[in-house]
């Protein structure tokens, strides 16, 4: 065991250390349990022969050799102790190592952890490089369909840059137009992924399309606007357009709007490209269609003034009224009027339809007009169904946008129509020269258009015709306030009538036949109310002028006032106020007339009525006749002096009356409904004076017989 031992030492010195001790203590564990010892064990045991009884001495025996053996181990170590420092001399060498070995395995495994995380980090980029390679690829492939999609035609890129505008490229023009803004449309979101707007191979796109509708817009803009300025001018310098002498003519728009049509659809594509790429082209058409529009209608209205004769003679107009020459129609309708009427039953509609036209052929977005032709104007329907343009009518969806493209509108309108208002102006003018009062007729001709005309396409019309009503009714006022000055004149006829009256009955009438819409009833009336007035104050004035004449003048006009005025005053409210205030006013003068026929002839007992009344107030009844210049024979003196011969001298005052008033109606009204009741009435009071105050006295002929006397003077 100890050589086996031995050699196991050698081993591990002869290695210089390079084996480990675990190995050295597993070796030397193998070789004591080896199958040499095993043998050498069971040779040993061969040795000793002893029985089973021998067991103790066996025992004894053993222990010694174990002894033995023991003893041999200790010095066997004993002699190998320097083996054994050397031994661990070179195991301490050895855990040296290994504990450098650890540090150095510690640094390799950190250095090891870092490149771990460094391919880590490059394999992420890797896979992300790899994403991006596949996306860009994709995107590539994607931008390559999006490319393909708007790239430009090559028959679409040669229309849209050098094509040509006759006629039968229309519809080529229209479908390249078309394309090009299906293009510029889906390359905006929501057509195209927001995402992609940004990119620079779409913005080049985007760049080169705009740079095409460019291009195009401005050579079909400067294209329509020759071809409209020239299709104007031929119509223009065609004489059978206009209104020439001896023949009006109205304006016929059928081939100028078949030639516009022809182009409806580009324009409308135009628009639909760019919202103002439409300005220029609308000026420039506006500008020419106003110098046709304009010429027309100077030219009609020229006419129309040289063609209609005016019925007036050269006389003042106010003075015709009293004439006494009895016309076929004396309240009939003014040629002038109707010739205005005539005017406006001519243009109103063919400006609404003109603007309505204009409005729908530019792709104005607002509710378009449906031009309404006047009643009486049953001829020639050709301009309503010209109207009719092949665009589709398109309203803004917002309020904003209708608002400006409504203001937008009525620009373009006011460039198109812009003149035209002189040439009514001066019909009007010219109307009003000719028939003052043909204003009433004109006045209601403009309020029925008036009425109908308020859409946006026939907003300049409607404007036009607010200036006509306004122009109309200053005439009108201004005709009022100069018959108002004429009837402040006194002149009478021989029935002592103020012309006055009996022009302003004519006048009435003529007013009345002439009224046309409401809204003239408003004016009228006001007119009413200043020629009235007028003339109750001219009587009211002559009444203060001469006041000893008044009441017989106030009963001659207010009865004139009256029998003028009755038929009008039962359909018209203000006349019919002051017919009822002439009625009070003739009653007031007729009372005051009596009274002053009866004080006049029968001065003494009415006098006494009238005393002996004041004095009952403050005076009773029996003392009366006790009072001076009350007794009874100053009473019997003024019965005699004032009531005998009474029937004489109511015949007398009848005579006398007669002599002042001319008319035999108003002397009966006078006579038998104002006169007899007042007489009777002051004849009763003196009889119910004697009663109370000369209760002896009597009165002959007493009330009863008065009235008989007064029945008996009836006079028819």
């Amino acid at each position: 065991m100890l050589e086996s031992f031995a050699i196991h030492e050698e081993e591990i010195v002869n290695d210089g250390g390079d084996v480990e001790i675990g190995e050295i203590y597993s070796d030397a564990y193998e070789e004591l349990v080896s199958k040499d010892e095993e043998e050498d064990m069971d040779a040993l045991l061969g040795m000793y022969v002893l029985g089973i009884d021998e067991a103790d001495a066996f025992s004894e025996r053993l222990t010694k050799e174990v002894i033995a053996l023991d003893t041999a181990n200790v010095h066997a170590i004993l002699e190998n102790a320097p083996i054994v420092d050397e031994v661990t001399e070179l195991l301490d060498m050895t855990l040296g190592s290994v504990e450098d070995l650890e540090e150095w395995i510690s640094t390799i495994n950190v250095k090891i952890r870092y490149m771990r995380e460094d391919i880590a980090a490059i394999e992420s980029a890797n896979n992300c490089l790899e994403t991006q390679v596949r996306n860009n690829s994709l995107l590539l492939k994607e931008l390559h369909l999006v490319s393909d999609r708007f790239r430009v035609p090559p028959e679409y890129a040669e229309t849209l840059k050098e094509g040509t505008f006759e006629e039968v490229k229309v519809a080529q023009n229209v479908e390249a137009c078309k394309w090009l803004a299906t293009a510029l449309r889906d390359l905006q979101p929501p057509y195209l992924e927001p995402s992609y707007a940004s990119m620079r191979a779409i913005r080049e796109k985007r760049d080169e399309l705009e740079k095409l509708k460019r291009v195009f817009l401005k050579r079909a803009t400067s294209f329509l606007c020759d071809y409209f300025s020239s299709v104007i001018e031929s119509t223009i310098s065609d004489k059978d357009t206009f209104s020439t002498k001896g023949k009006l003519r109205k304006p016929v728009r059928d081939d100028l709007r078949f030639k516009c049509r022809t182009y409806a659809r580009m324009i409308k594509h135009m628009k639909a490209l760019d919202k103002n790429s439409l300005q220029p082209l609308r000026k420039s058409f506006c500008l020419s269609l106003n110098v046709l529009i304009r010429r027309e209608v100077r030219e009609f209205a020229n006419e129309l003034r040289s063609s209609t004769v005016a019925k007036q003679t050269n006389s003042v107009w106010l003075d015709r009224l009293e004439s006494s020459k009895t016309q076929s129609s004396p309240v009939g309708e003014s040629t002038v009027s109707e010739a205005y009427s005539r005017m406006l039953r001519t243009f109103i509609p063919f400006l609404v339809d003109e603007s309505s036209f204009f409005a729908s052929f530019m792709c104005f977005e607002v509710q378009l007009l449906t031009p309404q032709v006047d009643p009486d104007d049953v001829s020639d329907d050709s301009e309503t169904e010209a109207r009719v343009v092949n665009v589709d009518d398109t309203v803004p969806n917002t309020q904003n946008q209708q608002a400006l493209e409504s203001k937008t509108l009525k620009e373009a309108l006011r460039e198109l129509l812009d003149g035209i208002q002189e040439d009514f102006y001066a019909v009007i003018k010219w109307a009003h020269r000719q028939d003052p009062w043909s204003c009433i007729s004109m006045q209601g001709a403009t309020e029925k258009y008036l009425s109908s005309h308020k859409a946006d396409a026939a907003w300049f019309v409607h404007g036009l015709l607010d200036d006509l009503q306004v122009r109309i009714s200053n005439n009108f006022n201004q005709v009022v306030a100069e018959t108002s000055k004429q009837f402040e004149r006194t002149e009478r006829n021989q029935a002592g009538v103020l012309y006055s009256i009996i022009k302003f009955a004519k006048l009435t009438t003529l007013i009345e036949f002439q009224i046309v819409g409401r809204n003239s009833r408003g004016g009228i009336d006001a007119a009413y109310e200043i020629l009235a007035g007028t003339i109750f104050s001219t009587i009211e004035n002559i009444g203060e002028n001469d006041p000893k004449n008044f009441e017989i003048f106030a009963i001659d006009n207010y009865a004139a006032f009256q029998d003028r005025m009755y038929e009008l005053a039962a359909v018209t409210p203000v006349l019919e106020k002051f017919y009822i205030q002439a009625t009070d006013s003739y009653a007031q003068a007729c009372q005051q007339y009596v009274q002053t026929m009866i004080n006049y002839q029968f001065e003494r007992f009415t006098s006494f009525v009238e005393k002996v009344e004041v004095l009952l107030l403050s005076t009773e009844p029996g003392k009366v006749s006790s009072m001076p210049g009350f007794t009874k024979s100053d009473l019997r003196k003024k019965l005699k002096s004032s009531l005998s011969g009474v029937e004489k001298s109511l015949t007398f005052t009848y005579k006398r009356m007669q002599k002042s008033i001319q008319r035999q109606d108003i002397l009966t009204t006078l006579w038998n409904q104002y006169f007899k009741p007042m007489f009777f009435e002051k004849y009763k009071a003196l009889e119910e004076i004697l009663s109370k105050c000369y209760k002896e006295e009597s009165l002959k002929p007493s009330s009863a017989d008065m009235k008989i006397i007064l029945d008996r003077m009836l006079i028819a």
